[in-house]
């Protein structure tokens, strides 16, 4: 009985139940974590139901109700928790629903495999109660558990205690015992791509098997094996996620391909990446038999001159015109008259883009192709057409415009106060401005909106004086571009680290080496690292180390966290904060080493996801809980991933294995 998502909702209204709202407003343990209370057989049933009884649906909705008050499941208006058990195939993670009872109600008829068959489970909105209703045999039974903190910390410590032979007795019970479902074959095979410590030799065995495994740098024996593969959608993810591939593998990854659109995919990506290849792979996909092939083999890395000349007389025009620009600055004039003569109009304008930069566009030359915004923008462009764009071109081709670097500076002052903002935007962020002039644009500017640096200040890096000059800028682009400078001057530092832009400031602790530690501490308060710079400020060399034990009874978590850093910081700490009220705490107390093995057990029934898969790697987990931990399709994944799994038991995670647990 698949029942998440839109169907468990179904299925709950039908059984007289009304949604509560938010579904992750209680910080309780999982669904899962309340089963296996349920299901172990450590907890005697409060009742039993026989099923052959007349009415036993009647009787188990009764005796449910009854417990249910009596254990204190309900708490305000009336709200609990439910979970109802389905096949436990591909509905992603268990997560507890919000609900009330409704007039009618009919929990026993409806929530189960089949009518008077119930299988639920129903938990207070503080944890502290559960009562869970299941079929077994002719029976219903019903469990009810209090004080559930309590028991999971006592549960935890006795899981704790291992030795070494019931260690070993516990790895032996799962490499004897039944084989998984697939969907849990597949979440070990990934789970150990992503281990550091599979050995290579098993990891040419998860070719095929796992995305994951491209993604980290790979031994080349397993590159080879890969490039080798008959599947090309695995061999295209190699070319586009794997760091190590040579340019000799490089080639004959792209020239090993014997369909001419999978050497195009291979090419493109190759270009996107800037990969480097061998002179003979350049030269024999500047003459592949395949335009496609020809046209992105324009955009490689280090093609030679010799190449790139070659290509703008390919004779295949859409070639020639991707050839253009790159190949221009090296051809004759014979060869460049005869890409301005063309016989096809787009290799003639892609002529003419590049002729314009050093020779002024006319307004008949303009009128006479379809140049679009790139020549407005990047073009030599003679006086009248420039006034003519100024005084008449929409706003997007004014915007453009605002954007050339050759506009005359009496142009760019009209176009400084164009009446739209967008255009006035784009003059404000030219380089040539003096910041007395940029100041007196009127700008609108949103803050949270991402841009990127700007790339004549980021040029600029290196010179201490135009960085000086530019820190003190009205703009905050302008600024926020300083900001990402390695290195800078202590007065330009301490300047931008008092800047009115927070983004300024986030810039500063992510890029300068220079960033003050009293700032980075600030920007910590409300920043959690970028996908970019993950580590962030807390990773900053200048980031402070000592004296923040103060913090450790911090009313903001993010403050809090960060007394586990201090060198005089305890283990002690460390087991108060893993039983902090906020997640983030817990989380950096499931990823300190001092964290206890009974701590790191009680943490894989916490009610976040992201420190149970912290808890879940501990380095010194028993077997045992590795084991359920291997067999639980939610955490299969996050337990292959275990540094301390030995090579037989990965062997055994490999192995094809019929259907099972």
């Amino acid at each position: 009985m698949g029942c998440r998502g839109d169907g468990l909702m179904e299925l709950l209204r039908r059984a007289g139940l009304e949604s509560a709202g938010d579904r992750s407003a209680e910080e309780v343990p999982p669904p899962g974590a309340a089963w296996r209370w349920i299901v172990a057989g450590e907890v005697a049933p409060a009742v039993r139901v026989r099923r052959d009884r007349p009415d036993p649906v009647v009787e188990v909705n009764a005796q449910w109700h009854r417990l249910a008050t009596r254990a204190g499941i309900f708490g305000g208006d009336g709200v609990f928790l439910i979970d109802v058990q389905d096949d436990g195939e591909g509905h992603g993670p268990r997560r507890w629903t919000r609900v009330r009872l409704s007039t009618e109600w009919d929990l026993a008829g409806v929530l189960g495999a089949n009518p008077g068959e119930p299988r639920f489970v129903t938990l207070s909105p503080d944890g502290e109660a559960l009562l869970g209703v299941v079929t077994v045999a002719d029976e219903v039974w019903l469990v009810a558990v209090d004080r559930m903190r309590h028991r999971r910390e006592e549960a935890a410590r006795e899981a704790a205690r291992e030795t070494p032979q019931e260690r070993s007795a516990a790895w032996d019970c799962l490499l004897q015992g039944p084989g998984p479902v697939r969907s849990v074959r597949e979440s070990w095979a990934h789970g150990l791509a992503l281990n550091p410590a599979t050995p290579d030799e098993l990891r040419a065995g998860l070719l095929g098997r796992s995305h994951h495994l491209l993604w980290r740098p790979l031994p080349t024996a397993v590159v080879e094996a890969a490039m080798a593969h008959p599947d090309r959608k695995l061999r295209q993810l190699l070319a586009d996620a794997q760091p190590n591939i040579t340019a000799e593998q490089w080639a004959r990854l792209i020239l090993g391909e014997a369909a001419p659109r999978d050497r195009w995919i291979l090419t493109m990506i190759a270009a996107d990446r800037r990969a480097l290849l061998t002179d003979a792979a350049y030269a024999r996909l500047a003459a592949d038999a395949s335009a496609q092939v020809r046209e992105e083999a324009v955009r490689l890395t280090g093609l030679p001159v010799r190449t790139l000349t070659t290509l703008a007389a390919d004779p295949d025009p859409s070639v020639r015109a991707s050839a253009c620009e790159r190949a221009w600055p090296h051809l004759d004039s014979r060869a460049r008259s005869r890409l301005l003569d063309d016989p096809v109009g787009t290799v003639r304008v892609a002529a003419l883009l590049q002729h314009h930069q050093e020779h002024p566009m006319s307004r008949s030359a303009f009128d006479s192709a379809e140049f679009g915004d790139r020549a407005v923008k990047t073009c030599c462009l003679a006086r009248d057409l420039a006034e003519h764009l100024v005084r008449h071109g929409d706003p997007a081709r004014r915007r453009a415009l605002a954007g050339n670097p050759r506009l005359d500076p009496d142009l760019v002052d009209r176009l400084a106060k164009d009446s739209d903002a967008t255009v006035r935007f784009q003059v404000s962020l030219r380089p040539g401005l003096t910041e007395e002039q940029r100041a007196e644009i009127d700008i609108d500017f949103d803050p949270g909106v991402h841009h990127h640096a700007l790339a004549w200040v980021t040029a600029l890096h290196g010179d201490p004086a135009a960085m000086r000059r530019l820190a003190a800028s009205s703009h905050p682009l302008v600024r926020r571009s300083v900001a990402r400078a390695r290195n800078l001057a202590p007065d330009v530092v301490d300047r931008l680290a008092r800047d009115e832009d927070r983004i300024v400031r986030l810039f500063l602790a992510e890029s300068c080496d220079d960033a003050p530690a009293g700032m980075l501490l600030e920007v910590w308060q409300w920043w959690t690292g970028s996908l970019s710079v993950p580590d962030r400020p807390r990773g900053h060399p200048n980031f402070p180390r000592s004296g923040l034990l103060r913090f450790a009874r911090d009313p903001n978590p993010r403050m809090r966290q960060l007394a586990m850093d201090d060198p005089e910081s305890t283990a002690e700490l460390v087991e108060r904060h893993s039983r902090d009220t906020h997640e983030e705490v817990r989380y950096r107390a499931a990823t300190d080493p001092r964290l206890t093995v009974a701590s790191a057990v009680f943490l894989l029934d916490d009610p976040n996801e992201r420190v149970r898969h912290a808890a879940a790697r501990h380095p010194q987990l028993p077997a045992r809980v590795l084991v359920r931990l291997l067999r639980d399709p939610e955490t299969a994944q996050v337990a292959a991933q275990h540094p301390a799994l030995p090579v037989s038991v990965m062997r055994y995670l490999l192995a094809p294995r019929d259907r099972g647990f």
